[in-house]
């Protein structure tokens, strides 16, 4: 269950499992299990207990977009962006008209700028579904200003955290920082093509039990950790690709010196996952 808020103003920061496609706005029975969503769609409809008081922005560093440098979408009125294949048509008509916040992208710009890393701005990118797939349950109102920074290509974990160290600032400016991917993501495994779903959960839990240690360590030996995540048990049989770590590369940078915890844990499509949050 979500913790109550505290006093503390300063926003946290959070990784958390986006889940499968648009999984909140389809038949359970889809995906095999009815029933099998339900603690995901719980720990995301309280995400906003989280923050000490209503965000004045969101800023997602969604898996699902990768560009050459950091990149921010500046669109005041950001579209909707149906990057999934395959499902019912009602769920490309999802809808989750959230403002843009053009001025704090470009206050993440001059972040990271001002460390010496090169940004890029987009003004036509929409929302991916790590982004409103999640928000749609957490801010259902889409009144929150909200835009997205994107991975860097060739996923390099100390760059990432890199730039969550640039970013930490804007915790202290009512930002709320999400890094929206999946503490697991072997999508053939997951989709019973590749070994056998008891070797899945044996995997998966390896590597999630090692992602609950790591957050609550000191934050030299938590980066560290990160920044060398392939040695983790069963790092590559969770992650073949890594993009849906990233995004919890940069919440750790943000961080700071803040000890972490997980609120949320779960098994779905037979894979175990988490949430971290810090702060």
């Amino acid at each position: 269950m979500p913790e109550a808020k505290n006093d503390n103003k300063r926003m946290p920061v959070v990784f958390l499992p986006h889940g499968g496609g648009p999984w909140p706005f389809m038949d359970d029975e889809m995906f095999g299990r009815p029933g099998m969503w339900d603690e995901m769609r719980a720990y995301m409809e309280g995400l906003s207990i989280f923050s000490p008081e209503r965000p004045r922005a969101l800023l997602v560093i969604s898996a699902h977009w990768e560009e050459a440098v950091p990149t921010v979408m500046t669109s005041r009125e950001p579209p909707m962006y149906y990057d999934y294949y395959n499902f019912p048509k009602e769920t490309y008509e999802i809808q989750w008209p959230a403002p843009g916040a053009p001025e704090i992208a470009a206050r993440v710009q001059e972040l990271l700028e001002g460390v010496g890393i090169t940004t890029d701005a987009n003004a036509t990118r929409g929302f991916d579904h790590g982004t409103f797939v999640p928000l749609k349950l957490a801010y259902p109102d889409a009144g929150i200003p909200t835009f997205q920074l994107s991975l860097v290509k060739g996923l390099d974990p100390l760059t990432h955290i890199k730039i969550g160290r640039a970013l930490e600032p804007l915790r202290d400016e009512g930002v709320f920082i999400i890094g929206s991917g999946m503490s697991y993501h072997n999508l053939r495994a997951l989709l019973g093509r590749g070994g056998t779903p008891q070797k899945t959960l044996d995997d998966s839990k390896a590597f999630d039990e090692w992602l609950a240690a790591l957050v609550d360590d000191e934050v030299s030996r938590r980066e560290t950790l990160l920044v060398e995540w392939e040695k983790a048990p069963a790092a590559r049989d969770a992650h073949p690709r890594e993009e849906h770590l990233l995004p919890l590369m940069v919440v750790a940078g943000a961080a700071g010196d803040d000890p972490g915890k997980t609120p949320y844990r779960d098994v779905v499509m037979g894979a175990h996952v988490s949430a971290m949050h810090f702060g």
